[in-house]
């Protein structure tokens, strides 16, 4: 028998820790780094700007904090949140506790279309500005054509969706590897490095860019929260609740989709985010998807800024690919969490 549900002292202790991380993570963002900078004075700079004291901060220091660090680390917290309640969503809607937002082809789709641009198929694709266009346009395209496999989402259930993912991504996971192949040393070299994952392109221009996808698709998953609640309990029973099953998947499967392609495009393919963030939630405040997925955002984004300051800093001034060190974090936290989630069923 499962627990009992957790009192609200217990959800509000949860998300006062989460708030609690989530300003670690900003704090480290902009002070961890090769170059030290102590956090005083980074807030006194931040004062002086508002007209109350006087900069501390020399012109080269400025320009790290606010021009390198400051946009890694919002594009993190962006990146982070979105994996992460995406991560949530699909877990709910498939009712799948191993679904992630790359469940249907995102991350095969993405990875093919960066590879186009890397490997330069066709010539004058290989710039900084066609990578993250090609790979938005190859994971949105991905979805859609499991989507259409899956038998048009709307009239098929979750299993068929799922098994059309795998097909979807072996296939184009397939042409990613025959273009590599006729790629040079060097581009495989990058191909290898986007699909890794990292933060160190960030910028003031990407975080705008992926903002406003973020803002809205976590916000429709966030709010989603209810329906999957009540979808939890079987997709006949939820229908004769008056649910509108299909268009729920629809529309949540689309906004997860589509936060997930804005982010992949500029970050590259980050593991592990929106499978332990989502149950290690679900651990601490219960299985209610109103709770899961707030929480999730608050919890995805600290962790994924925390996992990039480790990546930039431990073997500073090389760094480490971002999806290395959030696999090596998340692969042994989701076994804790598997083996805690078994001692609460009895």
């Amino acid at each position: 028998m499962i627990g009992a549900p957790p009192s609200r002292r217990r959800v509000a202790v949860v998300t006062g820790a989460g708030l609690v991380a989530l300003v670690a993570a900003v704090a480290c963002g902009l002070g961890v780094g090769p170059t030290p900078i102590g956090l005083g004075r980074i807030a006194t700079s931040i004062l002086a700007d508002l007209g109350l004291g006087h900069r501390t901060l020399s012109p080269l220091d400025a320009t790290i904090v606010w021009q390198l660090r400051a946009p890694r680390m919002v594009l993190g917290l962006l990146v982070g949140a979105m994996l992460a309640v995406a991560g949530g969503t699909y877990q709910g809607v498939f009712r799948n506790p191993l679904a992630d937002p790359y469940l249907l082809g995102v991350a095969a789709g993405a990875g093919l279309g960066a590879t186009i641009a890397i490997v330069d198929v066709g010539g004058g694709l290989a710039t900084p500005t066609w990578t993250p266009a090609l790979a938005f346009v190859g994971a949105l395209g991905a979805v859609a054509l499991t989507w259409v496999v899956g038998g048009r989402g709307a009239h098929a259930g979750p299993s068929t969706l799922i098994l059309g993912g795998v097909a979807v991504a072996a296939l184009l996971t397939s042409a990613q590897t025959f273009l590599q192949q006729q790629g040079s040393p060097t581009s495989i070299a990058r191909v290898y490095i986007w699909l890794l994952g990292s933060l160190a392109t960030a910028s003031w221009s990407s975080v705008l860019l992926v903002l406003p996808y973020v803002a809205v698709c976590a916000s429709v998953c966030v709010a989603a929260g209810r329906a999957l609640d009540v979808l939890s309990v079987g997709e006949d029973e939820s229908r004769s609740l008056g649910l509108p099953v299909s268009r729920v998947r629809l529309v949540v499967v689309a906004a997860s989709s589509l936060g997930t392609a804005a982010v992949v495009s500029v970050a590259g393919l980050i593991g592990f985010v929106g499978i332990i963030v989502p149950h290690l939630v679900r651990l601490l405040v219960g299985t209610s998807y109103r709770r899961i997925l707030p929480l999730s955002v608050l919890v995805g984004a600290a962790f994924l800024v925390l996992c990039d300051t480790v990546a930039r800093t431990v073997l500073a001034p090389s760094e480490l690919p971002l999806g290395v060190v959030t696999a090596v974090v998340g692969a042994p936290a989701f076994v804790v969490v598997l083996s805690l989630r078994r001692r609460t069923v009895t």
